[in-house]
């Protein structure tokens, strides 16, 4: 798969070499956290039902979303490694995506299930074990931050949507088990049982917010959007800069996968230029200023003509 544009660039080997790591370090930190998260998530459910604790309840359902979106974000790396083909010429990166965009909803989903079943609690609240709960999210917070440290340590948390959409699950976790351990004690000082589903909502306000944030970097994503840091009309200007170029038109850039993404552009140039010393400046530019290294620019002297483009 990092094979199919190397004949016309000598400069992405490294590019790729590093895209190549950073993936096989999301793998490594996906799998542990998900391992850690996948017992926590029995530890809490068991606890849960025995202590009749709803907030720890709450954040096992939380568990249960992060553990398939962790191995969701595994699969979905796992595909996305799989080489492109004639049907699928970009490969399988945008499953990424997609499993991104998926764990979004599932996290309303869920967050919409504790309200209901909070709200049931705040009219009747009901008793808790708290002591033994507080031990059980005690575990719970412990092993949450253990996950979180190695997806940041292994992983590409800050630009991979697939990797930040779990570690959002997994801190979102860790706050839950936060909020059983506030809950758990306000229970044992002053017996205050509606303290649980108050905690539990704030949870799953908790997990909304996460859950949006990966909802719409997704979609903008899905819907071929231009990535957040490249300035579309800095590059035009910058292009137009270029000796010999008289006009830039139909500029597109999108997102195949996060960290990878795609340029491409037609470039007027003057009859009398040399068109591949100016392609040249051009890949270089858009390399040096966006850090894109797939274009596709085509340069266009005056005798050439082409319909009307709709996009």
């Amino acid at each position: 798969m990092s094979h199919h544009h190397h004949h016309h660039h000598g400069h992405d080997h490294h590019g790729h070499q590093h895209f190549d790591m950073q993936r096989e370090g999301n793998q490594k930190g996906l799998l542990i956290a998900l391992c850690i998260t996948a017992g926590i998530m029995i530890l809490e459910f068991i606890g849960g039902l025995v202590t009749n604790s709803l907030a720890l309840l709450s954040d096992s359902g939380h568990m249960l979303s992060d553990t398939s979106s962790l191995a969701l974000s595994l699969v979905a790396i796992w595909f996305a490694n799989r080489a492109a083909s004639s049907e699928k010429t970009y490969g399988y990166y945008r499953f990424e995506v997609l499993a991104a965009l998926f764990n979004g909803v599932t996290l309303f989903v869920i967050a919409g299930f504790i309200i209901y079943e909070a709200y049931e609690r705040v009219l009747n609240p009901q008793t808790v074990a708290s002591g033994t709960m507080m031990i059980i999210a005690a575990i719970g917070l412990g092993a949450n931050l253990l996950s979180a440290w190695s997806l940041l340590r292994q992983g590409d948390v800050k630009d991979n949507v697939n990797l930040r959409s779990a570690y959002l699950h997994v801190l979102g976790d860790a706050l839950g088990s936060v909020g059983a351990l506030v809950a758990g004690l306000l229970m044992l000082l002053f017996n205050w049982y509606i303290a649980d589903p108050i905690i539990s909502v704030v949870v799953a306000l908790l997990i909304l917010k996460s859950a949006w944030g990966v909802l719409t970097h997704s979609f903008h994503i899905l819907m071929e959007g231009s990535p957040a840091h490249v300035d579309i009309n800095k590059i035009k200007e910058l292009l137009k800069e270029i000796d010999g170029v008289k006009g830039v038109h139909d500029i597109h850039v999108w997102t195949i996968t996060s960290g990878l993404h795609s340029f491409s552009c037609h470039l007027q140039v003057s009859d009398d230029q040399d068109c591949q010393a100016i392609l040249q400046k051009a890949l270089n530019l858009v390399n040096e200023q966006c850090g894109i290294e797939h274009s596709t620019i085509q340069v266009e002297k005056s005798g050439l003509e082409h319909g009307e483009l709709k996009v």
